[in-house]
């Protein structure tokens, strides 16, 4: 996912996002425990998925705080 697309997108909609991402990861890490994953590098993305948004929300927050 894109820093411009994150940027645009809604706070509520970040929260859904990082959410939904999270449980994603926790069920490829388990999947990947009990038999190992076609492409293990799928959980790399989505730990950075999950940091960009959680980026995103951290901007979002410091830039309200500051005004």
């Amino acid at each position: 996912m894109k820093a411009a697309v994150l940027n645009e997108t809604p706070e509520n909609e970040l929260m859904e996002m990082l959410d939904t991402e999270k449980d994603k990861l926790s069920k490829m890490k388990m999947s990947h425990e009990v038999s190992p994953l076609e492409n293990p590098k799928l959980i790399t993305l989505t730990r950075k998925v999950i940091a960009r948004i959680k980026t995103e929300l951290s901007k979002r927050r410091i830039a309200s705080k500051n005004k």
